[in-house]
């Protein structure tokens, strides 16, 4: 993979139209990977005729206005090397093989022919961000079949060169031949030799079959593999500039507080600090970090606080408090008579379900490095949004958004927590008035304090059985949670779905802080209280779940993770509870549906081991098997933080959560035996990898407990504490 991540400062002196002049001969097709303008081809079963994705679509994020018509480019140089241009950004998700392999597929050459240059607002078109479980969904598609127009192209241009009918050509490894005779050859690279063909995307050219794949299904070597085993990958503070300052922000000490004054006489005495008042900022920096640390602690500051009351055990009722009075009903998710439902039912569940605020408690801190160029501004950033953050810094800074160039090294985890942030802007002022390159990395505690939180939310469910066991009522109150993964794909004869709240806030709202995008934002919750209150009512008619779930739907990729997760499993169907500690659920997101089985024991503090989880996922075409089983693995790590431990400590605006030691992200030494893998579904264009094996986590593990000890926890996490009071 070429990399666009300069040693030292580079020139921001390139505009679009310059970057596309500098590209030389070749053939350029352009084309757009709008999420919003371009669906997926395949529609998943289930999707509602003009209603958003299942599975979450991710709605706007305010962030600079919907695309252009053209935000991607494909490029074919003289030398018959290929280049994607993307604004998309590599996270650790694999997404740059992938994507490299797919244009690969459908041009006919080398996955090592292709580059791809991602995340660089000087080299590559707008893009909202990555987040989503969008990259391979939305953008695969769309750079497929340009990839495939361009071949198109070079095909009419060797029929000419070749005097060979198209329909008597192949192509294979970046050449065009005659079918009946090899030696009649022409290379890419000889065909656009003194070439110049600048195209949009028509989208006439047909992609692959899944049966003619020979790179797409394979799981080649991640171009970023070796660079971050040996540790030659660089993130955005691994960079050092000649004369670069490492800068230390005064912060508040609770959300809300204002400042009343500051006296920096202390900090300035010290040799080489160079302290900066700008507006409500004041920073202090070194050239040295741990002397520019040692200046902010002499910082005198005087904060006015509002003390608030509310923390993370009585934020529940705080939030049912402040809630809309009027519900969002997704037309999709209400149908049949709820009062009929009731009546029709033999037995009637009624239950809420709680979870609190969730960090993103990334290992790389949100980062920033800026350094200024005449009169433009060159930021490396932490981001997953490259292009919205080039408009924040020109809008902080009061310069066009040509004048600021943002470059995107790889990220050390996101998860929707680097979707925004304000370290970019800092740097860049910072730069802009010390004329120095300017690094902000935030501290752990910075990290706690100004993350936009997973939202505490509740979940107030009432469902119904009839007498044969079959659904006859769900009705869903979410309140702060959305409806990302809230699907009925159960066939209840009555639903109804009533949201108070999404899972966003970066305005005023109901939270003493910003909530925000986290890893399939809200889904946890959502499948946790669906998947738990499906358990109850199995119980409680003495059903084995499994059994209940297959009964009570008709979906046919519901169906097919569940049986095949239960293959792999070697499943015993048993009421529960039976005693054994195993548990299911089975969750949509990103249009990709999983099924996951956990086999949990409780240790001698009461606390829970989980020793297995067997998950099963329905993505459609895989494009990296490796790469896909990766991200399954990585879901369900991060699931057991959120499900057994991680909750964010808060008294009104004072957040207290402020490093590992009180706030336990999964170790290595809880990690259970895991068995994911994907379900063949070659008829379906691929679709999310990144989120959809994170949202049953928490319902088959809280399953699992209901099955060991016949006891329910309606709150996550599921600590000890509450394990013993469940089993009073």
């Amino acid at each position: 993979m070429k990399n666009n991540i300069p040693e030292t400062p580079v020139s921001s002196d390139l505009s679009r139209r310059g970057f596309l002049q500098s590209l030389g001969g070749g053939v350029t097709i352009m084309f757009s990977a709008n999420a919003f303008a371009q669906q997926p081809k395949g529609k998943p079963e289930g999707k509602p005729a003009g209603g958003p994705p299942p599975g979450g679509g991710f709605g706007g994020f305010g962030m600079g206005g919907p695309p252009p018509d053209v935000n991607s480019y494909l490029h074919i140089g003289e030398d018959g090397k290929i280049t994607v241009f993307s604004g998309k950004v590599e996270l650790g998700q694999g997404n740059t093989t992938a994507l490299a392999q797919m244009a690969a597929e459908e041009l006919g050459v080398n996955l090592e022919s292709i580059s791809v240059i991602m995340g660089d607002t000087a080299l590559c078109p707008w893009d909202m961000g990555t987040f989503g479980s969008m990259s391979i969904r939305v953008f695969g598609p769309q750079l497929r079949n340009a990839a495939a127009e361009a071949r198109m192209i070079l095909l009419e241009m060797a029929v000419e060169k070749l005097g060979v009918p198209q329909n008597q050509l192949s192509v294979e490894n970046g050449a065009i031949f005659a079918s009946s005779d090899k030696n009649k050859r022409i290379t890419f690279a000889q065909l656009t030799t003194g070439q110049k063909i600048t195209r949009k995307l028509e989208g006439k050219a047909v992609t692959r079959r899944v049966s003619e794949f020979t790179t797409m299904g394979k799981s080649p070597e991640r171009f970023d593999l070796r660079a971050k085993v040996t540790g030659a990958a660089k993130f955005t503070a691994d960079y050092r500039f000649p004369d670069m300052l490492y800068a230390k922000m005064l912060r508040p000490p609770a959300h809300g507080a204002k400042l009343k004054s500051a006296d920096t006489s202390e900090a300035e005495k010290m040799a080489g600090v160079v302290v900066v008042k700008e507006a409500d900022m004041i920073a202090v920096l070194h050239k040295d970090v741990e002397t520019a640390e040692a200046a902010r602690a002499r910082i005198k500051a005087e904060f006015d606080v509002t003390e608030g009351t509310v923390d993370e055990n009585t934020i529940f009722e705080y939030l049912l408090e402040r809630a809309a009075s009027t519900p969002q009903r997704p037309p999709q998710e209400n149908a049949g008579d709820e009062a009929a439902g009731e009546k029709a039912s033999a037995e009637i569940f009624e239950h809420t379900w709680l979870n609190g605020y969730g960090a993103h408690a990334p290992i790389e801190t949100h980062t920033a490095l800026a350094w200024q160029e005449g009169e433009k501004i060159n930021v490396h950033v932490s981001t997953q949004t490259p292009f919205p953050v080039q408009t924040q810094v020109a809008g902080a800074l009061k310069m066009p958004p040509e004048n600021v160039r943002v470059i995107t090294p790889y990220v050390g985890g996101g998860f929707g927590g680097k979707s925004g942030g304000n370290e970019a802007s800092e740097a860049a002022l910072l730069a802009k008035t010390t004329g120095k390159p300017v690094l902000v990395a935030y501290t752990r505690e910075e990290e706690f304090f100004y993350d936009a939180f997973r939202p505490a939310a509740v979940v107030k469910i009432k469902s119904g059985v009839d007498a044969d066991g079959k659904f006859s009522l769900w009705a869903a109150d979410i309140y702060y949670a959305g409806d990302r993964s809230a699907e009925m794909f159960y066939d209840p004869s009555a639903r109804a779905q009533r949201i108070y709240g999404s899972w966003m806030s970066f305005g005023p709202s109901a939270h003493p802080f910003a909530t925000g995008a986290w890893r399939a934002p809200g889904a946890n919750i959502n499948v946790f209280a669906r998947e738990s209150q499906i358990d109850i009512m199995a119980a409680k008619i003495k059903m084995d779940p499994l059994e209940f779930r297959l009964k009570n739907t008709s979906n046919k990729r519901v169906r097919s993770v569940l049986e095949a997760a239960a293959e792999r499993f070697g499943y015993k169907p048993a009421p529960g509870p039976s005693g054994r500690g195993i548990g299911m659920a089975v969750a949509l997101d990103a249009e990709s549906y999983v099924a996951e089985i956990a086999e949990i024991e409780l240790n001698a503090q009461g606390g829970i081991v989980v020793k297995r989880v067997v998950a099963a996922q329905d993505m459609g075409i895989v494009v990296h098997p490796n790469g896909a089983i990766t991200q399954m693995e990585g879901c369900i790590m991060m699931g057991l933080g959120y499900t057994l431990t991680e909750d964010v400590q808060f008294r009104g605006g004072r957040v207290l959560t402020t490093n590992f030691h009180n706030y336990r992200i999964p170790r290595f030494s809880w990690l259970p035996k895991i068995e994911a893998f994907t379900v063949k579904n070659d008829e379906l264009e691929p679709q999310g990898g990144g989120e959809p094996a994170i949202c049953p986590v928490g319902g088959a593990v809280a399953n699992a407990l209901f099955d060991l000890i016949g006891a329910r926890v309606f709150q996550m996490p599921l600590t000890p504490e509450r394990i013993k009071a469940a089993m009073k």
